[in-house]
């Protein structure tokens, strides 16, 4: 019988991690002594003191997730370090602490009673999160390596991506795992996710609770922030898939080109296979001898498409041609052109992991992705979709997706997110006055920043574009208002698009979350348009009821 999937509620934690992760509820103790070694971290002996002989049984680096055993990593921090909260981690039970020197000193660690007891072992390494990978994996007892994991990178379309592989790994048969933006998902259970790739312990802990349930196979979006940071270290995958890379996370990498060498360390050798889309330069760097190429724009990659066909559902269908002659029919859900760019990099990663065609053709035409060009429809005669587009390229390319869908106007609520790359604002609202009949620029996720200076440099942006070649621009902060807006505008045959929130379910405003959906508030000012022209209906039925 397998294990619940249980995740542990904790207190006074941040919203992205109010809940600490899963964990195996087996793990074999590894001596600390072990552990130091296979990380190359020296063990701290205090004078006239006895060795700690302690076991370690799990690890994290957050102290208020501590349980007794635990590895506790005290990393340093831009604004804080993680020894402030040994002391936290200690109480709680903490049978180890790794950090760098500067956390040994500015902790006292070597004067902890239960240091100089013998009690807890401290582990010095000089880079101490560039090893906290490698030493969960080793906790938690290698889980990668008894799983075929899929992962993908890029700016844009990880999301989806990591959909259609868990399908089509699903049609194969397989019990499957996800780990992404939107969830997690073990066995079919669902986790809510706290960040697009866990932290390494939490991600070691993860893998190995689905090792657990029998899972075989796992779809997982890898961030550029993982990689850069360390979170998958220590983690082996079958397959590395590259979609795209566009203007986004400014604010954490330094520039485009340190960007690209985050996602490029995917391809450094910890996937047996690597595939890449090759349709941007970006891509095309990542080519080497055995790498797979998909492309919808060069006949010359191993995947290309053909008889690309989009219908007003917003379905789609074309056919995939791959290595040694192999033909698929394709039918999507998902509109767009860069669907089909994400349809056929999964095509190339699971046919690389050995997934058969009918598996991965059948798996392809059952997904939906949560809030990425989601259709919201209670019988209204125009279009209307959430999506998560939060980024200058994929506005784009979602609102290009849906010119295509309608004959009428374009009208999209847009905002952007505070306390985030500020140099891509203008450019979210260029690509959206162009692209539109109507921009509505409201507030995204203002975080700490004041909203009216986010929607300003969005409308700088909307202005720069010349009159006659943009659509009306109007600003409504209060976002539920600027729904409402965009869907009383709406007239037979045009499409709403609310952009940049996809599937989250909060609007953080000055440090404090508030609940807010874009796919309820757009159900629920749909609903009452639709109300109310029944209501009218009605009335002019009595009216000319009366007047006979």
């Amino acid at each position: 019988m397998r294990p619940p999937v249980v995740p542990v509620a904790c207190r006074d934690v941040p919203s992205a991690v109010a809940t600490a992760p899963p964990r195996p509820t087996h793990v074999e103790p590894v001596d600390f002594n072990k552990l130091a070694d296979e990380i190359g971290a020296r063990v701290v002996r205090v004078p006239g003191c006895p060795a700690a002989e302690a076991a370690v049984t799990g690890a994290t680096l957050r102290a208020q997730h501590v349980r007794p055993g635990d590895l506790f990593a005290a990393l340093p921090g831009v604004r804080v370090h993680g020894a402030d909260f040994a002391e936290q981690a200690l109480a709680a039970g903490a049978h180890a602490v790794l950090t760098d020197a500067d956390g040994i000193l500015r902790a006292g660690l070597t004067e902890h009673p239960a240091v100089r007891e013998g009690r807890v072992a401290l582990l010095e390494h000089e880079d101490p999160r560039g090893v906290l990978g490698k030493a969960s994996a080793l906790i938690y007892g290698d889980p990668s390596s008894k799983l075929k994991i899929l992962g993908v990178t890029g700016t844009s379309g990880k999301t989806t991506t990591s959909y259609l592989l868990e399908s089509a790994l699903s049609a194969a048969g397989w019990t499957t795992g996800q780990i992404g933006t939107v969830e997690t998902r073990i066995a079919g259970e669902r986790l809510d996710s706290a960040f697009t790739t866990p932290e390494a312990p939490d991600l070691q802990a993860l893998l190995a609770v689905m090792v657990e349930h029998d899972v075989r196979t796992v779809a997982m979006e890898v961030s550029s922030h993982a990689l850069a940071m360390g979170r998958v270290s220590g983690s082996r995958f079958a397959v590395g898939a590259f979609s795209n890379l566009s203007q986004d996370h400014l604010d954490f990498h330094r520039d485009m080109e340190d960007y690209f060498q985050a996602k490029a360390l995917l391809f450094d050798g910890r996937a047996e296979r690597e595939v890449v889309c090759v349709d941007g330069e970006w891509g095309r760097r990542l080519v080497k001898s055995g790498t797979v190429t998909v492309s919808t724009e060069s006949a010359d990659a191993d995947w290309t498409a053909t008889g690309v066909t989009a219908y007003p559902t917003g379905e789609q269908t074309f056919t995939a041609h791959g290595p040694d002659g192999l033909e698929m029919p394709v039918r999507l859900r998902l509109p767009g052109p860069f669907n089909v760019a994400n349809a056929l990099l999964a095509i190339g990663a699971l046919h690389a992991a050995g997934v058969p065609l009918e598996a991965i053709e059948q798996g392809l035409a059952e997904v939906d992705v949560p809030g990425r060009m989601e259709r919201v429809a209670l019988g209204q005669d125009f279009t209307a979709v959430v999506d998560y587009s939060h980024k200058p390229g994929a506005v784009s390319a979602v609102l290009d997706a849906a010119r295509a869908q309608v004959d009428g106007d374009v009208i999209v609520v847009l905002g952007c997110g505070g306390d985030r790359d500020t140099a891509k604002r203008p450019l979210m609202g260029e690509a959206a006055a162009t692209r539109s009949e109507l921009l509505i620029v409201t507030d995204d996720n203002p975080r700490s920043e004041d909203p009216a200076d986010i929607r300003a440099a969005m409308l700088a942006g909307a202005q720069e574009v010349p009159a006659g070649e943009r659509g009306e621009v109007i600003e409504i902060g209060d976002r539920r208002a600027a729904i409402i807006a965009a869907v009383e505008r709406a007239q037979p045959g045009d499409i709403v698009v609310v952009a940049g929130k996809g599937h989250e379910t909060g609007q953080e405003v000055a440090g404090v979350v508030h609940p807010f959906s874009d796919r309820e508030e757009l159900a629920a000012a749909l609903r009452h348009r639709l109300g109310r022209n029944e209501e009218t209906q009605d009335r002019r039925g009595r009216d000319a009821t009366a007047g006979a």
